[in-house]
């Protein structure tokens, strides 16, 4: 039985216990705290291929050819950080043939893009439940992240068994842990020490975040994080969204006045010059 089976069965019995076990730079664009950081809810895979007459993995393998095209639109429009959410903690509940499809195609996209995304000098790392994933996949996550490590281009996040209120509540349990063997005082608890907790602790919080097929909700999607995101919501498929479509959604991005609780806008972002690793 695949690891993907197992999950599956575990989970619609309400048993499983989910804990934790060349070069470009993107400096052209970027805000006044040195980022933009842009998250994409990638929907409609299944939906793009069932119009056609197509399964539906298939549609997540179109989707998985779009995420290419969009990583290297990056920066050339000034995203310095890209976070795509990619499998949720719900997906385990979809048909096994399209999970076990899911997990064939993002092994293929590591096995092929591990070379390409260094030589662009990306930076990947995985968010989420990863000890859940087949072995095979698990390794090759480690394997991508290490291997691009010494990037500091893009920063790419791929959220992979992942969901927002499943990230808060191990956050929520690490801090109550600390607090326990007296490492952290209840009154010294902030949102900062929430933050440090949380998977992207190593990333700005989202300032853009975009889903596309036309559906308009967060989906448990970097809850903690988009507090102040900016959303948008086009029509189109993930499979038909292109750079131009990512490009027009960041520059629209670029022209709302942003005031954060307050009364005076954030800074527009500026031109800056950039360099590469």
């Amino acid at each position: 039985m695949s690891r993907a089976h197992v999950i599956v069965s575990l989970l619609n019995r309400g048993q499983f216990n989910m804990t934790r076990g060349g070069r470009k730079s993107v400096g052209m664009y970027q805000s006044s705290v040195g980022s933009l950081h842009v998250g994409i809810i990638m929907d409609g895979n299944g939906r793009w291929a069932e119009s056609r007459g197509l399964g539906r993995v298939s549609g997540h393998a179109r989707g998985a050819r779009r995420v290419t095209e969009i990583v290297e639109a990056c920066p050339d429009i000034g995203v310095t950080h890209l976070t795509l959410y990619a499998f949720s903690t719900e997906n385990w509940r979809r048909p096994l043939d399209e999970i076990d499809g899911l997990m064939r195609i993002f092994r293929k996209y590591i096995v092929q893009r591990m070379d390409q995304l260094r030589d662009r000098n990306v930076r990947v790392r995985f968010i989420g439940m990863r000890h859940r994933v087949p072995p095979r996949l698990g390794e090759l996550m480690f394997r991508l992240e290490d291997h691009t490590r010494a990037c500091d281009g893009l920063n790419l996040t791929i959220a992979i068994d992942y969901g927002g209120r499943d990230e808060l509540t191990r956050a929520v349990r690490a801090i109550a842990g600390e607090v326990m063997t007296g490492t952290l005082a209840p009154d010294e608890l902030t949102d900062k020490v929430m933050s440090r907790t949380l998977d992207t602790h190593a990333l700005p919080d989202p300032d853009l975040i975009i889903r596309t097929s036309g559906e308009r909700r967060v989906s448990n999607f970097l809850l903690w994080q988009s507090v102040y995101s900016e959303y948008d919501f086009p029509e189109k498929s993930w499979p038909e969204f292109t750079a131009a479509d990512f490009g027009a959604a960041v520059r629209a991005f670029r022209s709302r006045d942003r005031r954060f609780g307050g009364t005076a806008a954030r800074p527009k972002l500026v031109a800056l010059p950039g360099g590469s690793c």
